[in-house]
């Protein structure tokens, strides 16, 4: 069969996605996977798709893992490939899909990560010395947005105690209500804002979009200051979805407010909850 070499059949399966009207963002991931994952091929000397065989994935994801990958990172590129694969069999290029016979490497999901009653308090205490860190900071704690959500967050976005959030990766699009504390940390960051051109929320001090990059280097550096450890920008949203359940919040208006597709992504939470709460630790009042 003729056209069966590596990149030009990446390239279908990423028009294919296009056509699909898939998010920029999932469009990304596989494109960067598939990319790394032919590389990988070219130093094998594997330039046809039919020769590619359950040990040659496996030899890239021990490869990865050799590479200090996490096992969840080589898990989510094996989905990847075996997407890829059932396209190509879909399509006919191949007849049999080798990666179906290759294992996901084993590992356990950490619990997620949530502050503290003191690390809350440090964290917006800290944050308050810059009226862009703190808005970033008050968005991000109180209504549970993930970072690439906050980074798409348009000046119009907002209305009276409203948000409107954008469809980001396979995160819906939905309306999320401010509270008073929310709501005078961006009016108070809109005092400050440099005036642009450029419509989003948040914006460099140059005018420009602030980028997730930009936004993570915020917070981790907040973070570097008051001495919070092994944190990432998601738990803001974690602790989010804890001080919810513990006030209460029925589950589903919750996975609501966080575009969780799921209710088991939310109610993973739940025994975390309960374990602080025995523990007589934990948010207290936020």
């Amino acid at each position: 069969m003729d056209n069966v070499l590596l990149p030009s059949l990446a390239e279908r399966f990423i028009k294919n996605l296009q056509s699909q009207e898939k998010s920029s963002f999932t469009i990304v991931a596989y494109k960067k996977d598939l990319e790394q994952f032919v590389g990988y091929l070219t130093s094998q000397e594997i330039a046809d798709i039919r020769e590619v065989k359950k040990e040659t994935i496996d030899g890239f994801i021990n490869k990865l893992l050799s590479e200090n990958y996490t096992k969840k990172s080589a898990s989510r590129k094996l989905n990847s490939i075996r997407t890829f694969f059932r396209f190509l069999k879909q399509e006919g290029v191949i007849s049999q899909n080798p990666s179906l016979d290759v294992s996901h490497p084993k590992y356990v999901s950490s619990p997620p990560r949530i502050f503290t009653k003191l690390e809350y308090r440090a964290l917006r205490d800290f944050a308050r010395e810059d009226l862009r860190t703190y808005a970033l900071v008050e968005i991000l704690l109180q209504t549970g947005v993930k970072i690439g959500e906050l980074a798409n967050i348009r000046i119009n976005d907002i209305k009276d105690a409203s948000l409107f959030i954008r469809s980001y990766g396979k995160t819906p699009e939905r309306n999320i209500p401010l509270n008073k504390v929310v709501k005078k940390a961006v009016d108070n960051y809109f005092k400050v804002r440099p005036s642009s051109k450029d419509d989003h929320l948040f914006i460099t001090r140059t005018g420009h979009s602030l980028l997730i990059r930009n936004i993570r280097q915020i917070i981790s550096r907040c973070f570097r200051e008051i001495g919070i450890e092994n944190a990432t920008v998601n738990d803001l949203r974690n602790t989010f979805i804890a001080h919810q359940l513990r006030n209460g919040t029925s589950i589903e208006y919750i996975a609501k407010l966080v575009g969780h597709r799921r209710l088991s992504s939310t109610e993973r939470f739940l025994n975390l909850v309960k374990e602080e709460v025995q523990k007589k630790e934990g948010l207290g009042e936020l």
